[in-house]
């Protein structure tokens, strides 16, 4: 896959110059400044506004043309009517990528601007991206050059947005969720670097396990471009789409915004699937489907058990089960009479296995076990009702031990739980998600992201 080289001066710069920084808080300049500084960026940076002489203790400048040494990036953010005086100071400095913050260009009509914009860096070789955005963030690196907030927590997916108020919201709902991330890309305009050239670059990337998208819309003509590359990006990473614009009175909405084509609804859902991306219908199922399938390994198939201490629990996944196409075990005689070890009289060793509301933390360790060992089985998901013999913390624990004593025995299958309660069960939620294992308030959310995780498994299977 040809990525373009110059999209590592966009991810991993040695040195960034923010045009249009600022003294004062609040202002955009200042927080891109405050966060690229505070979150830890090792590289040089260099503030750039002709009016101060120092901003948040580093030295500024007038113009990137009087910074002493070379810039890999620069950050702009100044008004749209003196932008193109400024591109053209930072090809002459040989900066290799503009991340334009200011809006002002396609979106609101000004498509003529835009076009200049474009065609001034191209003619110094400069990549950009944008304009209209809210910034990068590249987590590995130690980057955030956005204006949301700061502490992103670091892990394995990546996120492209086309909304900025969308996207600096949800930054802040990923940290709130503690969902770890690679990478935040904010595209905007998509004027020169679009989703697709992203999502490439990402596909290649190391420290970036899923890639996920909020996507309105392509530009005209880049349809069959889009199919064809997410074919190979998704045979290399998962990539999940929440592609807005479904009606007809959302894609006018999405065109006024970004000014994209949204296009018929239909065309996208029949190429996302035969490019094999998944379509989530909402940003919760976006990211509750990203978080298993960065922490689960593929499926060796579609055979589900489903392990619970409440019949209406285990009664709401069946439901859910049959709505994602997720394929329901019956398991073989030796494996219930290994599952009736673990529950009363009055249990089922059935699918779903309800261990009953008597079910200790013991008692599931054991069962979950069962269900590793057993090779007529895919993946589990265990559910959880709040009871006064099973503490949620132990069960969480164990849940953790019986999936690393599987693991080293070579056994890794994809597990995901729900857990339904109070205070100390979403605690103990946050530590099955801290410790790798997919955890969720309800059974139809643990249940859609193994059905995301078959899903993917399956195609790539094909696809070999």
């Amino acid at each position: 896959m040809n990525v373009d080289p110059q999209l590592d001066a966009l991810f991993k710069p040695k040195s960034i110059a923010v045009v249009g920084a600022s003294r004062k808080p609040g202002k955009i300049g200042y927080e891109i400044l405050r966060n690229l500084i505070e979150y830890g960026y090792k590289g040089k940076i260099y503030p750039v506004n002709p009016q101060a002489k120092e901003i948040l203790g580093l030295k500024c400048y007038k113009s990137v043309k009087d910074v002493p040494d070379e810039i890999d990036m620069a950050v702009i953010s100044i008004p749209a009517q003196i932008i193109l005086d400024v591109v053209k100071d930072c090809g002459e400095k040989g900066i290799k990528a503009l991340v334009v913050i200011t809006s002002g260009f396609s979106e609101v009509g000004n498509v003529e601007l835009e076009e200049k914009l474009v065609k001034t860096a191209r003619s110094y070789g400069m990549r950009i991206l944008g304009p209209n955005i809210f910034g990068i963030v590249y987590t590995p690196h130690d980057m955030n050059a956005t204006f949301g907030p700061k502490d992103v927590i670091k892990g394995g997916i990546a996120f492209i947005t086309q909304s900025g108020a969308l996207g600096i919201a949800l930054m802040g709902w990923t940290i709130l969720e503690e969902i770890g991330l690679s990478a935040v890309v904010s595209m905007g305009n998509m004027a020169d670097i679009d989703a697709i050239e992203v999502a490439e670059y990402l596909a290649d990337d190391p420290n970036t396990k899923v890639i996920t998208i909020y996507l309105e819309g392509l530009k005209p003509g880049k349809g069959r471009e889009f199919i064809e590359s997410m074919k190979k990006v998704t045979m290399k990473k998962p990539v999940i789409i929440v592609k807005s614009g479904r009606s007809e009175r959302g894609a006018a909405a999405a065109a006024s915004h970004t000014g994209s084509l949204a296009g018929s609804d239909l065309i996208y859902d029949v190429a996302m699937k035969q490019c094999g991306v998944l379509r989530a219908l909402n940003i919760e199922e976006m990211f509750d489907w990203a978080r298993a399938l960065a922490t689960q390994p593929l499926a060796k198939g579609n055979n589900t058990v489903i392990i619970t201490n409440g019949g209406g629990a285990g009664v709401m996944a069946t439901d859910a089960a049959v709505d994602y196409g997720v394929e329901l075990l019956d398991p073989p005689q030796d494996l219930k009479e290994e599952f009736r070890k673990y529950m009363p009289w009055f249990g089922s060793a059935k699918n779903p296995v309800d261990l009953t509301g008597m079910a200790t933390p013991d008692k599931y360790y054991e069962a979950v076990r069962a269900a590793f060992k057993h090779p007529a089985v895919h993946t589990i998901t265990v559910l959880y009702c709040r009871t006064a013999v099973c503490d949620p913390m132990e069960l969480a624990k164990m849940l953790i031990e019986t999936r690393k004593e599987a693991i080293n025995k070579g056994i890794n299958k994809p597990i995901s739980v729900a857990m339904i309660g109070g205070v100390d069960v979403y605690e103990a939620m946050k530590h099955l998600n801290r410790n790798g294992i997919p955890a969720y308030p309800i059974p139809e959310r643990a249940v859609s992201a193994i059905a995301a995780i078959i899903k993917y498994s399956m195609y790539v299977k094909r696809g070999k």
